[in-house]
């Protein structure tokens, strides 16, 4: 695991300068490295760094973008894993779905669908359609039922292309993923039920 945050980080030596602080002074606490009382105080300060490590990596678990421990929690709360993510999904992979769903508030604007596929990792943009409709298009314009109305599209990348990230990516998982099938799941569950969604690739 790759530590990210910037929480000061505690050695065993730190933890034993600080015991040693706490302790009263005099003959009879020494502080000399090969004393009994400082080999005491060792045995106590390697724990306590061990602790605070662990502290810290809670501040990388607590959000949805860097969770690596606490993935499967997130994952459970926000109804993940899915097929969409395949098989063996990367771990890069499965934090842009609890990102894109726990940041998801909620909306029906190009903005907010943009925004969401942006959280997957994938780069959109959205066309609208009209139905014709004599005086208000133009000729040359396209012929469309008043089903279009209801009808929108996103426009992608034929291949969105995710690599291995050193820092973010975890032992295991690909250098390369590729693919639309999360794109097109987590916008068809959260699309309008009256609309009809179109995924157009270039």
């Amino acid at each position: 695991m790759t530590m990210t945050s910037n929480a000061p980080s505690f050695q065993p030596a730190d933890m034993l300068a600080a015991l040693q602080a706490l302790m009263p002074r005099g003959r009879v606490w020494p502080r000399d490295p090969d004393a009994v009382m400082t080999q005491a105080l060792s045995g106590f300060a390697t724990p306590f760094a061990q602790q605070a490590t662990r502290a810290n990596y809670l501040l990388v678990d607590s959000f949805p973008s860097t969770t690596e421990e606490l993935l499967p929690e997130w994952e459970a709360t926000l109804g993940l894993p899915d097929p969409c993510a395949g098989a063996q999904p990367t771990i890069a992979a499965r934090q842009a779905q609890v990102l894109a769903r726990f940041a998801g508030a909620g909306g029906q604007s190009p903005a907010y669908f943009i925004g969401y596929a942006k959280n997957l990792g994938y780069t959109v943009t959205i066309t609208q359609f009209t139905p014709f409709r004599m005086g208000q298009q133009t000729m040359g314009c396209q012929l469309g039922s008043a089903d279009w109305a209801y009808t929108w599209a996103i426009n992608a990348p034929l291949i969105t292309q995710i690599p291995f990230r050193v820092g973010q990516s975890a032992m295991g998982d690909a250098l390369e993923t590729w693919g639309n099938a999360v794109l097109q799941c987590e916008l068809d569950e959260i699309k309008p039920a009256h609309t009809i969604l179109q995924f157009i690739y270039h």
